[in-house]
């Protein structure tokens, strides 16, 4: 590789890390260089596209149409780039960043062992954990925005996604526990009719599920308060705030220290599956083998798990075992 090709992966490296900074210091600062390098790399790419790629407003920092067009294609190339480094320089150990996208229940209530194991067995590898919305994961595989992604779904993987089951997840609507229904003996679909819910935002996977039973049943609530984050929510229910719909996980210290009851919910099932997803034709790396290879170890569980089943119907008749 020459030096003009070399300083063209060096435009799109700090592209897209501007892109994702939209700053100008935080970008120099974590592509190892000055500012002004930043400016100028920036500029001889913006003039051999013919266009601007950023609006400079004051002190900020946006792009423009064309920058969100030339992005998906510029973190393409460095991806392929990457995979053929890999490919070339390939080492049994596992190393490299690992692009990982994860719901945030997942990631802080399932993982943290995992991490910490993965971390002390494969120093070399960077760990990234990036959010990931309503895009395709096919696009996000294939851009190189993410390795791997944890999806919670009662159905996932198809076309050029391959997906893998993990464990089944427990749903459950909890509520303060001087909250009437979460003194009541049986809590139905109708019960929700006027209630303050809490929910997770529109397009989570066990949102989708409490919207989807309410229409079938059609069911009003009161109102409708929505967070992007699961601690948030949770803080809000133990509050007294009105009642959420939340992964036991989530809620398992807080149901052990009696902060938070579990209603006795009599309705359609809303436990749901978690699956570890990835591009069919990527190549499969050291690092996501490790990866995949710890997440059945520690996560994964018999499929129609017996134990879960009946743990989960004493739980929903009031006698948890947390």
């Amino acid at each position: 590789m020459d030096g003009g090709d070399a300083m063209e992966v060096r435009q799109l490296q700090t592209f897209c890390v501007l892109a994702e900074e939209l700053n100008f210091t935080r970008t120099a600062e974590r592509v190892n260089t000055v500012q002004s390098n930043v400016t100028s790399q920036i500029k001889a790419l913006e003039e051999e596209l013919g266009s601007p790629l950023f609006d400079r407003l004051a002190k900020r920092v946006v792009l423009t149409d064309a920058g969100r067009r030339f992005l998906p294609h510029a973190e393409q190339a460095l991806a392929a780039m990457e995979q053929g480094q890999r490919a070339v320089k390939f080492d049994a150990e596992p190393s490299g960043p690992l692009r990982i996208g994860s719901p945030e229940s997942v990631l802080t209530y399932r993982l943290p062992q995992v991490l910490q194991m993965y971390r002390k067995r494969y120093p070399k590898v960077e760990l990234i954990f990036r959010p990931y919305g309503n895009e395709p994961f096919s696009e996000l595989f294939e851009s190189g925005r993410l390795d791997m992604a944890i999806r919670m779904s009662d159905t996932a993987g198809g076309g050029q996604v391959l997906a893998e089951r993990l464990r089944l997840e427990r749903v459950f609507f909890v509520a303060h526990p001087e909250d009437p229904l979460a003194k009541a003996r049986a809590v139905q679909p109708k019960d929700l009719e006027g209630q303050v819910l809490l929910l997770t935002e529109s397009g989570c996977s066990y949102r989708l599920k409490i919207d989807q039973m309410m229409a079938s049943f059609n069911i009003r609530p009161g109102n409708v308060t929505e967070f992007s984050s699961v601690e948030a929510l949770k803080q809000c229910v133990a509050t007294g705030m009105g009642i959420g719909l939340l992964p036991e996980i989530v809620v398992a210290a807080e149901l052990k220290k009696r902060q938070i009851a579990v209603l006795r919910w009599t309705g359609p099932k809303l436990d749901i599956a978690t699956h570890i997803l990835w591009h069919k034709d990527k190549w499969m790396s050291p690092a996501m083998q490790a990866f995949l290879d710890l997440l059945r170890q520690k996560l994964q569980e018999p499929e129609g798990c017996a134990a879960d089943e009946k743990q989960g119907a004493s739980r929903r008749n009031g006698k948890s075992s947390l």
